[in-house]
Formats: C-alpha cells, structure tokens, sequence
C-alpha cells in the first residue's frame, strides 16, 4: 500500500479575499499592473515605468508595492518539527521537489520497511522488528 498524500489545493498561495479588500484600490487595470511588477522585476525604476505605461507615478508605486517577492531565507519552517529533523527532510529532498512530496516519499518508505520488517518477523526470525529498519532506536 502505497502513502499517497495530496498536495495542497489550486488556490494554496493565494491572497486572501480579506487582504484584497483592505488594500487602497489602484487606478491601473490588473494587466497593467502586472506589466508594471514585469518590468520593475526586469529593473525598470518606477519613474521609468510610469512614462512607459503612461500612468500617474503614484499609481505605479501602488502597484509595485503589492508586488510579491520571492525570500531569499523563508523565516518559517513547513514543519512543526525540531530542528535536526528539519535538516533532515530538507537532505532528503530530490532538487526542487516540494515538501509535501518529500514527506509522502519518506512515509511511504517508513510504512513498507515496517511492513517487510513485520513479515520477516512473522516468519521465525525473531528479533526486534524496528531495529532492522531504523538503527539507533532505544526501546
């Protein structure tokens, strides 16, 4: 039996309805706003953006202002974990796989080691079964 999570909904990410509400309203449509986030992530200044598009200098900065940028260094983990375990699961990443997807690999590991270990205990070789699968554990 294979552990099969599921990843996180189409709309994991998005702004909430809330925060859109209370944000000041900008005179730009939204494609235009995202032509003006474009191109000042491309290193336009927000003057040189306002002529380009034709808008007001102060609508332009509106908008680049709600501009969502990538960080560098998240100051939260995904994990409610320790530390070491933290360092663990991100070791045991493949490139830039998500989260998630690292933890459903790494459960299913956990259950079919668990399951093999179990049937080879079934069968007379005694023993106990999780030292075979994760050594260094303490009963």
């Amino acid at each position: 039996m294979a552990f099969k999570g599921k990843p996180p909904g189409t709309g994991s990410g998005d702004m909430s309805r809330i925060t859109q509400a209370l944000r000041p309203s900008i005179a730009l449509s939204e494609q235009e706003s995202r032509k003006a986030r474009t191109l000042r992530r491309q290193g336009e200044s927000p003057q040189a953006i306002a002529g380009k598009l034709g808008v007001a200098l102060e609508e332009i900065e509106k908008a680049l202002v709600q501009m969502r940028n990538p960080r560098p260094e998240t100051t939260r983990g995904t994990l409610n974990v320790t530390l070491a375990a933290h360092r663990f699961v991100q070791a045991e990443r493949l490139g830039e796989e998500p989260m998630w997807q690292t933890m459903d690999r790494l459960v299913d590991e956990l259950i079919r080691r668990r399951a093999d270990a179990a049937r080879r205990a079934s069968k007379g070789r005694g023993g106990d079964p999780n030292a075979e699968w994760l050594p260094g554990l303490d009963s």
